[in-house]
């Protein structure tokens, strides 16, 4: 075979990939959220404020680590004491923040009986704040949450009915996009419910979940003890502690009644730090685990999806900047014409996109009220969420390879793009 046809192949079998696998990953995200509807959400549990009844109630520590959160501490600690659960106490951890954030947590404290703060002199970054309150509690069930989020008042009785269940080390409750003032806001609503709650809702049917919200996440305090609870050095504590839990041998679940109500970036200067935070936190944890990941098959699922969606983003990249070169300084070829033209197989992958997000929005739908008009925007998600994930999941792997093993992971103030204005009156809207 000529180099030619060498070329045209290797190109060919890369554009078949970069079309397809999303489509194919995209069908089975799909069935496996219905599986996980039929099985798990079907009516009358859909009715978030009607959990069933306990015999007891074990007592719950709710973790708030806060660094920079003046504008939305008492916001979330308010919130916090109108949980209808009746046996909770919140620790608060104000780690080194530079504004008001500890005066107010200490009038908050002095507000309510049920708060307890704690004060760290330095950044010592979220992990080591969530493992500090950890061991100043006597609960068996941790309850992580961000300094900016607001839990639904039944959020706690969904999570804590999963431990009565022995295996069950970690549940991840169903995070909610509270901003949605500007474009960048509301395709991110049918994203959380799109790529965040329907791909957990299909990992769930099989048993395994690649990673717990961070901002929403209850964990059994014994399973933390035998996984070594959070690892200071992760860019995103959340992905490691769901796998150090999985690779023990815990059970983590997904809880799409327990309700959390969060802040999301609206700049796409916010977004790409967010976006290539995680990307490069998702990379590091599978660098650091490859070892134990091969000697467990049962994670191989997970890791395959998770390095099968890495070659797409790099054959993405690759077949971008080779059809811009080409049409730049060479030669139209219409071989590559279709990676930056719509042809049957864009018209498939935007099809099959518009499915996945009406379906993802109609699972959700009883927990998010208006949920559907959302849908108008979701046309723009491949536009940008691609893009964003493809070129963050190629700037994040070097990153990942260079980040220093042991280097601490600490405090960033997020980018929201928002003032708090603006979130409160979109939110009253």
């Amino acid at each position: 075979m000529t180099l030619p046809a060498l070329m045209g192949s290797f190109w060919g079998v890369m554009l078949s990939y970069v079309f397809l696998y999303p489509v194919l990953m995209s069908l089975l995200w799909m069935i496996g959220g219905v599986a996980f509807y039929f099985r798990y959400e079907r009516y009358p549990h859909r009715i978030v404020s009607q959990p069933p009844e306990r015999a007891d109630y074990p007592l719950v520590a709710v973790l708030v680590p806060c660094f920079n959160e003046e504008a939305n501490a008492r916001e979330t600690i308010d919130a916090l004491m109108e949980l209808r659960y009746p046996n909770f106490e919140v620790i608060a951890i104000n780690d080194g923040s530079r504004d008001r954030t500890g005066e107010i947590l200490d009038d908050l404290a002095d507000e309510y009986p049920l708060l307890r703060v704690i004060h760290n002199v330095k950044n010592q970054g979220k992990a080591v704040g969530l493992n500090t309150a950890a061991l100043l509690t006597h609960a068996e069930i941790l309850v992580g949450i961000d300094g900016d989020a607001r839990l639904d008042p039944w959020c706690l009785h969904w999570l804590v009915r999963h431990f009565d269940e022995p295996e069950v080390g970690a549940v991840t409750g169903n995070p909610r996009v509270r901003t949605r003032s500007t474009l960048l806001g509301r395709i991110q609503v049918g994203e959380f419910s799109s790529i965040v709650g329907l791909i957990k809702r299909a990992q769930r049917s099989i048993g395994l979940i690649f990673t717990v919200s961070g901002v929403i996440a209850a964990f059994r305090r014994s399973a933390l003890f035998e996984a070594g609870f959070w690892s200071p050095d992760k860019m995103t504590e959340d992905v490691d502690i769901t796998w150090k839990l999985q690779l023990a041998g815990w059970e983590v679940r997904f809880e799409p009644r327990a309700l959390c109500w969060i802040l999301m970036p609206e700049t796409l200067k916010g977004l790409w730090n967010q976006r290539l935070r995680w990307a490069t936190g998702g990379a590091q944890v599978i660098f650091d685990y490859w070892s134990e990941i091969w000697q467990r098959p049962r994670m191989w699922p997970v890791f395959v999806e998770y390095s099968m969606s890495i070659l797409w983003a790099f054959c993405m990249a690759l077949l971008v900047v080779y059809r811009i070169a080409d049409l730049v300084f060479y030669r139209v070829d219409l071989q590559s014409a279709p990676v930056l033209m719509l042809g049957w197989t864009g018209l498939l992958i935007g099809t099959t996109c518009l499915v996945q997000m009406m379906l993802s929005l109609w699972l959700d739908r009883p927990y998010d009220q208006g949920l559907l008009k959302n849908y108008f925007w979701m046309i723009w998600y491949p536009v940008i969420y691609w893009v964003l994930g493809a070129t963050t999941a190629v700037a994040a792997l070097p990153a990942a390879l260079a980040r220093r093993s042991g280097k601490r992971a600490r405090w960033i103030s997020p980018d929201r793009g928002v003032s708090p204005d603006t979130i409160n009156a979109n939110n009253k809207r």
